[in-house]
């Protein structure tokens, strides 16, 4: 099957190299040859989308309480980068605008979990609106993710010609019926639950295969002579060159 993202994914942006779902660890995952990013992305307080994986402050940032809970102006306040090594200290989390702009001047394919806090369906479409606007005209649109599929539905119906990816922690025998009623065409699955005949029935399926988060290069190796077409990895580092 044609499928057009990359095959190596740097999981929220930079995996364990950089501060996660910060614009430090883009530059780093390019700086490694890697052209393709998976990232997470809220709504703040005031509806504006915001690159962040915790719904929680506590864990990556200086800030604390939820990011639904701040305004976009208290959220461009906060260190992002310190958590991960004092070198990083000051590095703010990115809007989605910010990810737009950097990641299209680089020539890098970005895959987009939403992550609805509450109100999926209104969430996805402020956030599909955005997108809409921001990669408008660009030849490799956001693929967008999601274990919520409600916000996956939202999303087909906002904007039907974004191409949408079931998350899934394992596979399930109304896996491919709930992929195709959500218009998606990829799954994205966690590597352990993969084997070589579950990816062949996926492709069989018309549907492309993300394995996630795979971090040794052993496994890359065999989920990739099984056929997947994306890994996403903690160690964009560990990916092999002839796959970027």
């Amino acid at each position: 099957m044609h499928w057009p993202y990359p095959l190596g994914f740097a999981h929220r942006l930079g995996g364990a190299l950089a501060p996660e779902n910060t614009l430090a660890g883009l530059l780093l995952a390019h700086r490694l040859g890697v052209s393709g990013v998976e990232c997470d992305v809220q709504l703040s307080a005031d509806g504006k989308a915001v690159i962040v994986h915790d719904y929680a402050l506590e864990r990556t940032t200086t800030g604390s309480g939820d990011v639904a809970g701040q305004t976009i102006a208290q959220l461009h306040t906060l260190d992002a980068g310190r958590y991960h090594h004092l070198a990083f200290a000051g590095e703010p989390l990115p809007t989605l605008a910010a990810l737009a702009a950097k990641s299209r001047k680089l020539g890098m394919a970005v895959n987009l979990e939403l992550k609805p806090a509450r109100e999926p369906a209104a969430m996805a479409r402020v956030c599909v609106a955005e997108i809409q606007a921001l990669w408008q005209g660009a030849a490799l649109p956001p693929l967008l993710s999601s274990f919520d599929t409600a916000a996956l539905a939202a999303a087909q119906l906002a904007a039907p010609q974004l191409p949408r990816a079931l998350l899934l922690e394992t596979l399930a025998e109304d896996s491919v019926a709930q992929a195709r009623a959500l218009g998606c065409s990829a799954i994205h699955v966690h590597y352990r639950a993969l084997d070589e005949t579950s990816v062949q029935a996926l492709h069989q399926a018309g549907l492309a295969v993300m394995a996630w988060t795979v971090n040794q290069l052993e496994d890359m190796q065999r989920l990739r002579h099984w056929g997947v077409n994306m890994l996403c990895t903690d160690r964009p580092d560990r990916l092999d060159p002839s796959w970027l």
